[in-house]
C-alpha cells in the first residue's frame, strides 16, 4: 500500500486592495511628488539672493526660532497646507510596502523632512523668515492627513476605489492619470490662446536674450531674438479655432489610452472639456475680475471646442494603440501652433499682473505646467505607442 506523503503547501493570502487602488498604482506617488515641488516653490521662492546670516554659526541655524508674532491665516495654511502631502504619500507608499504602520511611519516622517529642509534655507534668504511654529504646524497637518488617509482606508473607500479603477481604468494607468490632474492648472497661468498649452517662441526669444546676450558666445546665439522687434502677424480664425479643438482634443486622447472602450471614454471627454473651460473661466475672472470672467470665450472657442469633442467621439471605440497615435499627431501639431502665436495687449497686461506679484506665490507652477504639459503628454503618449503590444491586448 503506498505511504502518503504530507506536503504543507504555504497558503498565500490575496493582496487587499489598498487606498491607492492597484499595488504599486504610481498616481498617489506622482501626486505627492508634484506637490512637494510646489512646496519647496512656495517655500524658497524667489529663490535669491542667498546670503549667509551675519554673525550665526552653523548649530544656531540647525533649529528655527520660535515667531514673536503671527497670523491666524498663517498658521491655518501651514496646518492645511501639508495634509495633501501626507495623504498623498501615504496613497503612494501604502501599496508598496507590508504594513499601513509603516506606510503612515513613512509618510508622516518625509513631510517633517520636508519642512526642517525648508526653514533651515529660509535662514539663507532674506525675505523669508524661518519659524518653528510654522515646522510644527507642517508637521501636524502631515500627520492629519496621514489620519484621514487611514480613517478612509479604514472606512472601505480602498476596495471600491479599486472596484471602481478596474471599470474605467487599465492596469499602470497612474502616471497618466496624475498627469490628467494637473492639466487644467495650466490653465490658470495666462496664455496666448483660449484651451492653448505649450512655450510660446516669444517667451524662448526673452529666455535666450536674457542668459546669452552678454556672453562671449552670444554672435553665435544672435539668431535666436533676431526678430523680436518684428511684430508678428496674428493667426486667423481658423488657426484659432484649430488650436482650441487640439487643446481639447490632446488630454482626451490621451485619457483614451487609459480609459475602457464605450460611454466611459465619452463621461472622461465631458469632465475634460468641463475643467478646461472651468480653469480658463477662473483665470480669466482672477486676471481681469468677475465680470469678465467669460471674455476668453471670443469666435473660435465654441467651434474649436465642438470640433474637438466630435473628433473625441470618433474615437471613443477605437484601440488604445490608435489613440495613442492619434494624441500623439495632436499634441505634436499643438506645440507648433502655439510657438508661433503672438502676444496680444490682453496676454502681456495679464502676464505682467502675475509676474509683479498678485499671483506671485501660483506663478511658477501654473507657468511650468502650462508650458511643459504639452511635453510630458507627447511623452506618455509614446511610451504608448511604443509599447510591444497595447494593455488590453487589443491595436
Amino acid at each position: 500500500m503506498p505511504r502518503r506523503l504530507n506536503v504543507n503547501i504555504p497558503r498565500v493570502a490575496p493582496r487587499r486592495p489598498d487606498l491607492a487602488g492597484h499595488p504599486h498604482d504610481a498616481t498617489g506617488l506622482t501626486l505627492a511628488m508634484l506637490f512637494g515641488a510646489l512646496v519647496v516653490y512656495a517655500s524658497l521662492y524667489p529663490f535669491g539672493p542667498w546670503t549667509w546670516p551675519a554673525g550665526q554659526p552653523l548649530s544656531a541655524l540647525l533649529v528655527p526660532p520660535w515667531p514673536h508674532w503671527h497670523l491666524g491665516f498663517d498658521d491655518w495654511s501651514n496646518f492645511v497646507g501639508y495634509m495633501p502631502l501626507g495623504a498623498l504619500l501615504y496613497v503612494g507608499c501604502a501599496g508598496r510596502m507590508r504594513h499601513d504602520l509603516y506606510a503612515g511611519l513613512l509618510a508622516g516622517v518625509l513631510p517633517c523632512a520636508l519642512s526642517w529642509t525648508m526653514e533651515f534655507l529660509q535662514h539663507f534668504l532674506p525675505g523669508r523668515v524661518p519659524s518653528l511654529m510654522d515646522w510644527t504646524l507642517n508637521s501636524l497637518g502631515a500627520c492629519a492627513g496621514v489620519t484621514l488617509a487611514l480613517s478612509i482606508q479604514a472606512a472601505g473607500a480602498g476596495v471600491r476605489w479599486h472596484a471602481v479603477r478596474r471599470r474605467w481604468l487599465a492596469p499602470g494607468s497612474g502616471r497618466t492619470l496624475a498627469l490628467l490632474m494637473i492639466w487644467p492648472v495650466g490653465f490658470l497661468f495666462p496664455s496666448t490662446m483660449p484651451f492653448g498649452q505649450g512655450l510660446p517662441w516669444e517667451r524662448v526669444q526673452d529666455l535666450a536674450f536674457d542668459v546669452l546676450s552678454d556672453h562671449p558666445l552670444a554672435p553665435w546665439f544672435e539668431w535666436l531674438w533676431a526678430d523680436m522687434g518684428d511684430d508678428p502677424a496674428r493667426l486667423s480664425v481658423a488657426v484659432q479655432g484649430l488650436v482650441v479643438a487640439l487643446g481639447l482634443l490632446a488630454p482626451s486622447l490621451l485619457a483614451f489610452t487609459v480609459v475602457h472602450r464605450g460611454w466611459r471614454r465619452a463621461a472622461v471627454l465631458l469632465v475634460a472639456a468641463l475643467a478646461g473651460f472651468g480653469a480658463s473661466t477662473l483665470s480669466a475672472a482672477l486676471n481681469f475680475g468677475p465680470s469678465h470672467a467669460l471674455g476668453w470665450i471670443t469666435t473660435p472657442v465654441p467651434v474649436g471646442l465642438a470640433g474637438g469633442a466630435l473628433v473625441a467621439l470618433c474615437c471613443v471605440g477605437a484601440g488604445r494603440r490608435a489613440t495613442a497615435a492619434l494624441g500623439l499627431v495632436a499634441v505634436s501639431i499643438e506645440i507648433v501652433l502655439v510657438a508661433q502665436a503672438p502676444s496680444d495687449p490682453y496676454y502681456a497686461e495679464s502676464l505682467q499682473a502675475w509676474e509683479q506679484g498678485r499671483f506671485i506665490r501660483f506663478h511658477g507652477l501654473a507657468q511650468w505646467i502650462g508650458w511643459l504639459w504639452p511635453f510630458a503628454a507627447a511623452v506618455a503618449l509614446f511610451g504608448r505607442l511604443a509599447r510591444d503590444r497595447p494593455v488590453d491586448g487589443s491595436a
